[in-house]
């Protein structure tokens, strides 16, 4: 515990901030407001606090829990096999488990520089827009590269040739704080070697992306769709202009939000899962009952599958039930620390620099939620799920739907202080460029660059305030 004079000099740095900005002064925690996940946050920070199912579901609704979760870690096999509920792998993949990608349903990383396996990072491909793909970008999104499609995969099945292999190298970006602090950010430089079906389009785009933590997505699912439009805003210079992307429903075959993904590309957790289970480990889904195999790729088109002898998929829909219960129902852990005097110095300036525009604190989930016990909890995802114009440093260049190459969606930040516990490593953003909280935060531009620009003028021990904020969520 700090001392007392340490303890109000934070509180005392809280209370003493520009009386200019109208944001709130937080002096105590809110009510609730450690119970991030509403009812069903846990009570754990250790390694295993992310794998952990809703504090509020029943004993009777586990098992489905458990089974979802044997699907989700478990590695699939090549077909044909005796292992016949968890066959078909590939023919063109990236793993061959979801854990393999999302470590203990955690944050995924880059390969480190030099390294030839991506393992919990993929690439996303796709050529620039044409009028002439209309409904194909209308129903996918994008346009996929003619050889290689939406998705490099850089594992093959044997008598299959992988896609290409993945490396990312980086060059150094310094910033520098208002008291001179100097910070030396890395900027990624991605290379695509060891084509295995010839050159690709000469305007294609690429996007790394790594796989994010799995907690809290049933909640996410549950805000209403009323709920997120309503911090929509229109663009205005300097200003920030929060927007849904609109995305193609594959079930219901019509245009909805779209709340998942990096791009916020993917309407609900059912259609997430069954594109990840396609384009990750080339798993065929009633929903997707074709291998992610192009037309220039027919040994891939000529591989055996999966699928059951009256044409079923090789993930049943009885599995996809499961990992979908399984996904929707893991749990936020509870926030730590949070009447912490830092703890709420940090606050303030994440409120002063105007953070939560964006990273939007609070939410209450619909009471029609798909599972009763998400529904009516008021949670703090710390995300408005909508897309920013994030400025040029971290565009991709890709869009993807509604999407332009400088938008992406806010990041939840609820769990974010667990990284490194979870899953070893404190790499984030989309790519994994940033080697800790206060790197991601310099990255940020576009509608975040006047609140980067006030973080630049914190001192020492108001940039320690905010990390101790971040780390509590």
């Amino acid at each position: 515990m700090p001392s007392l004079p340490l303890r109000w000099s934070a509180l005392f740095m809280a209370l003493c901030l520009s009386a200019c900005d109208d944001a709130p002064r937080f002096t105590q925690a809110e009510p609730g407001e450690a119970r991030a996940g509403g009812a069903t946050t846990v009570n754990k920070s250790d390694r295993n606090a992310f794998s952990l199912p809703s504090a509020n579901l029943p004993p009777t609704r586990r098992l489905d829990f458990s089974v979802g979760n044997s699907f989700f870690r478990s590695p699939w096999v090549i077909a044909p096999s005796t292992t016949t509920a968890r066959d078909g792998l590939g023919p063109l993949f990236n793993t061959n488990a979801c854990q393999n990608c999302h470590v203990k349903d955690g944050r995924g990383h880059p390969p480190a520089p030099g390294a030839l396996n991506a393992v919990s990072m993929l690439v996303r491909l796709s050529i620039p827009d044409d009028p002439a793909f209309a409904q194909l970008i209308e129903q996918v999104g994008i346009v996929p590269e003619p050889v290689y499609g939406g998705q490099l995969q850089d594992m093959a099945i044997p008598g299959v040739a992988p896609e290409g292999r993945v490396r990312v190298d980086y060059e150094p970006l310094p910033v520098r704080f208002h008291d001179g602090t100097l910070v030396e950010l890395r900027k990624p430089k991605l290379q695509i070697t060891d084509l295995g079906y010839g050159p690709m389009h000469p305007d294609t785009r690429f996007s790394a992306r790594v796989a994010p933590p799995m907690i809290g997505l049933g909640l996410l699912e549950a805000i209403p769709d009323e709920a997120i439009l309503a911090n929509a805003r229109p663009a205005n210079k300097n200003a920030i202009a929060g927007r849904p992307n609109w995305v193609w429903d594959d079930a219901r075959q019509q245009t909805v939000l779209g709340r998942f993904g990096w791009k916020a590309g993917q309407p609900n957790l059912n259609q997430q899962n069954v594109h990840a289970f396609s384009g990750d480990m080339g798993l065929t889904t009633s929903l997707r009952p074709f291998d992610d195999c192009t037309a220039a790729q027919t040994a891939c088109k000529q591989a055996p599958n999966g699928n059951g002898p009256e044409g079923e998929p090789e993930v049943s829909d009885n599995i996809l039930r499961l990992v979908l219960f399984y996904t929707r129902n893991l749990a936020v852990p509870a926030r730590r620390d949070v009447d912490s005097p830092q703890v709420l110095a940090g606050k303030n300036l994440f409120f002063q620099a105007g953070c939560q525009s964006c990273h939007t604190p609070r939410f209450t989930t619909a009471a029609n939620a798909a599972e009763p016990e998400l529904a009516n909890q008021v949670i703090r995802p710390y995300s408005d799920l909508l897309l920013h114009d994030m400025g040029e440093g971290l565009a991709d260049q890709r869009s993807e739907f509604k999407a332009s190459g400088r938008d992406w969606r806010t990041a939840p930040l609820w769990g974010i202080g667990l990284t490194e516990t979870v899953s070893g490593h404190t790499q984030f953003l989309h790519d994994g460029r940033a080697r800790n909280l206060m790197e991601a935060v310099l990255w940020h531009g576009g509608e975040a660059e006047n609140a980067k620009q006030q973080v630049l003028t914190f001192n020492a021990e108001q940039r320690a305030a905010l990390l101790a904020f971040l780390n509590s969520l």
